[in-house]
């Protein structure tokens, strides 16, 4: 109609705008009791409110009053088929029916008569309770009006969304106060960076923050191997419940150009139009999620300009022009710069006492690498760019005694992988200190302990399994040889072998 300019005049255009929450409200007032009458229960006032709020907040890609009206429908729906499922009193009847019914045609099977006829007693007399009860149970079904709250409302939002929507209540809110504590069951040390990121998500979860903008905003500096990306993926799972709410974008392949369109999908005419951006198809797909992008000081220029949008405004639009809100994400950017410089530079000139304690060795170290970085971060990224993020994080460097709980944590994830093969391990207090040893390397943090780890105990056990000479059921005691190698003893002693070559490896200290 628009291309004939003489027929568009003869139209009145009339903008239709979605409703506000409290328009919604006034509307789902209106509807409520034809849902009552459909779905027979009662809807609270709250749960009218709820779905409103909750709605607006949490679904985006649909409009008012439409989405609301979905959650009071299927809110409904789901607490009568609460109601009307058959109750586990009449579950296990039904069972013992069925069980007796089985052993009485295995007596008749064995002429076992007499039996048989006791039974088939037993099998009537259940019947006859099962019917009663069940009759009870319809006629009460009959004269319950069940109600529906808010927390009926937030179970949907919930399965709709793949995130936790809950109200503030106690234990929510204690969840909350302790979120340092619940990150360090997978995190050593790095208390700051911890801190940081638990302070955003509290203002976040209490409504304190700018609706548009993301949960929060974060650049994570330091060494390699000290648990910058195991805290977003710790994070992930505090948050959202699972791992695979982490969106983890590797910048090294977005250094070029033509590369970056990658993330918001091919423009029109170019292969790979119809697939959609691999940022904003991943968000739009799972609207709750943590966004890793690693690496961040590869990326192109271009990078930082799509980014800059989003850190401001909470929004980014694909090729296709459909927006993506991302005001329920948190997003992590890891990096290594200025370490190289820092690692080169090794202890400052002058005179050092003999004997360092090694905690102020670390805080002197984390001190002058803060200064190296900070100067890096000013010449590598823009000020508007580092103007939007909400913080900027430097880890500091892992002691032997940090490595030593991490030693313990990667020994624990081994001991679950084992459950399969009903294989228990039990390693020694000295073994813990002869990994921790051969695993600690200050320039690399705690990847070259996987590495031990792998090739001086996961090695072994794998091949005294092949050969026998651990059994499934076996508890295997790892401990140290006089010659500084492992043994592995199994249980009760039975299968006692130490290490082929009981020396360290080639490079690895005795």
């Amino acid at each position: 109609i628009e291309k004939d300019a003489a027929l568009e005049r003869r139209f009145q255009p009339v903008f239709v705008d979605q409703p506000t929450v409290l328009e919604t409200i006034d509307i789902l007032q209106g509807l409520k009791s034809l849902y009552e009458r459909h779905h027979r229960v009662t809807i609270t006032d709250a749960a009218v409110r709820a779905a409103a709020v909750l709605s607006d907040r949490y679904v985006a890609d649909r409009a008012l009053p439409d989405k609301a009206i979905d959650l009071i429908d299927e809110g409904s729906a789901r607490v009568r088929m609460k109601l009307t499922t058959t109750p586990d009193e009449l579950k296990d009847l039904q069972k013992e029916i069925k069980k007796l019914k089985a052993e009485t045609e295995d007596a008749i099977a064995d002429m076992g008569y007499e039996t048989a006829a006791a039974m088939r007693d037993k099998v009537k007399e259940l019947k006859e309770k099962y019917a009663l009860k069940e009759s009870a149970w319809r006629d009460k079904l009959g004269e319950i009006v069940p109600e529906v709250g808010e927390e009926d409302i937030a179970q949907i939002v919930a399965a709709w969304t793949g995130v936790p929507v809950s109200r503030l209540v106690e234990e929510e809110t204690s969840r909350l106060l302790r979120m340092e504590e619940e990150l360090h069951r997978r995190m050593v040390g790095q208390d700051e960076a911890i801190v940081t990121v638990s302070q955003a998500v509290r203002r976040a979860r209490a409504g304190l923050k700018d609706p548009r903008r993301p949960i929060g905003s974060f650049i994570f500096l330091g060494p390699t191997g000290v648990g910058k990306t195991e805290l977003a993926r710790a994070l992930a799972e505090y948050l959202f419940d699972s791992e695979d709410a982490l969106i983890k974008l590797d910048m090294s392949e977005f250094m070029e150009r033509h590369t970056t369109a990658r993330l918001v999908g091919s423009p029109p005419g170019y292969v790979g139009y119809d697939e959609g951006g691999q940022l904003t198809e991943a968000v739009r797909r799972r609207p709750y999620s943590v966004i890793l992008f690693d690496e961040i000081e590869k990326a192109h220029p271009d990078v930082f300009n799509m980014l800059l949008q989003i850190l401001e405004d909470g929004r980014l639009s694909d090729a296709k022009g459909k927006a993506v809100n991302f005001a329920n994400t948190v997003i992590i950017m890891t990096s290594n710069l200025g370490i190289r410089d820092v690692n080169q530079a090794g202890t400052s000139l002058g005179f050092q006492p003999a004997v360092v304690d090694e905690a102020d060795e670390v805080e002197r170290r984390h001190k002058n690498t803060k200064v190296k970085i900070d100067e890096e971060l000013k010449r590598m990224f823009r000020p508007e760019f580092l103007n939007r993020v909400d913080a900027v994080v430097v880890f500091k460097s892992l002691t032997t005694g940090q490595i030593r709980q991490i030693v313990d944590f990667q020994l624990a994830k081994l001991g679950k992988r084992l459950i399969d093969q009903r294989i228990t391990i039990e390693v020694t207090g000295a073994a813990k200190d002869l990994l921790a040893r051969e695993g600690y390397d200050r320039m690399y943090g705690a990847r070259p302990l996987r590495r031990v780890i792998t090739s001086r105990i996961e090695d072994e056990l794998a091949e005294h399994l092949l050969r026998g000479k651990i059994a499934r059921g076996d508890t295997v005691v790892i401990d140290v040889s006089p010659e500084g190698g492992f043994t592995f003893h199994g249980e009760a002693r039975r299968h006692e072998t130490a290490s082929e070559d009981s020396s360290p490896p080639q490079g690895a200290p005795a």
